[in-house]
């Protein structure tokens, strides 16, 4: 059977986090506004959202907020939303801030880099989330699937699987579902989360996602400073201090 074509008409990044685990960095700088080989990791979601032209735009954010500022006069179509609990509630509340902006939508984390501006490409056949197969072992989020439909999800890692990414897509209906159910928990105290957990965990009875199928190095999440010096090797010993 046919499935009908959706159209992503908007995004929304997740950038209001304190990014604790790139510590000393990110006490002057967000996450998202480090550089990495020049290039801060925001921009390359940006960049390539409006390759794909997709222009309407919501950033999230809340640690050191100010400093997201100048963003909308280089990206027209940029607008920041705050997220006034950022620093008490898990990502959960940042959704819960954008839940407005949810449908015919992709959802991204504000830090990670996006090498492949394809994988953003606007059209998709039903909600889900970008992932990379992994033969071998992990400990990230790994997906299983039958008939490319996600039947499963382990936060433990595993073997086999696929792993999953912070790029996820939500038509219209399943949009509007997914607000619902974030304010639901968000409201009832759930803070705790990770928005995630909603639609792969709390309640994936409502919902039928699918996985889209990614590249290793189509786009790189940055979780540690171990995982920063790898990529840039500038910020090793001559490198610590640096901020942006």
């Amino acid at each position: 059977m046919n499935e009908s074509l959706h159209t992503v008409r908007r995004a929304v990044i997740l950038a209001a986090g304190t990014g604790t685990r790139l510590r000393p960095l990110t006490e002057q700088t967000p996450k998202p506004l480090i550089s990495v080989n020049g290039v801060r990791m925001i921009d390359s979601i940006l960049r390539a959202l409006h390759a794909n032209g997709v222009t309407e735009i919501y950033a999230v954010v809340g640690h050191l907020k100010e400093q997201f500022r100048s963003l909308p006069k280089q990206y027209p179509g940029l607008v920041l939303i705050e997220n006034p609990d950022y620093a008490t509630s898990n990502n959960i509340g940042s959704l819960y801030a954008a839940r407005e902006h949810l449908m015919d939508c992709i959802i991204l984390d504000g830090d990670q880099i996006i090498r492949n501006p394809a994988v953003l490409a606007p059209t998709f056949t039903r909600s889900g989330y970008h992932a990379v197969w992994c033969a071998g072992e992990t400990n990230e989020w790994l997906l299983t699937e039958k008939d490319g439909i996600i039947t499963g999800c382990s936060r433990t890692g595993g073997k086999g699987g696929w792993q999953l990414f912070s790029v996820s897509r939500w038509t219209e209906q399943d949009g509007k579902k997914l607000a619902a159910l974030v304010e639901q928990a968000y409201k009832a105290g759930r803070r705790d989360l990770y928005w995630d957990d909603v639609p792969l965990f709390l309640h994936p009875e409502a919902f039928t996602l699918a996985v889209y199928p990614m590249q290793q190095g189509d786009v790189i999440e940055i979780d540690s400073r171990e995982d920063l010096e790898r990529i840039d090797p500038s910020y090793g010993e001559e490198g610590t201090d640096r901020g942006i």
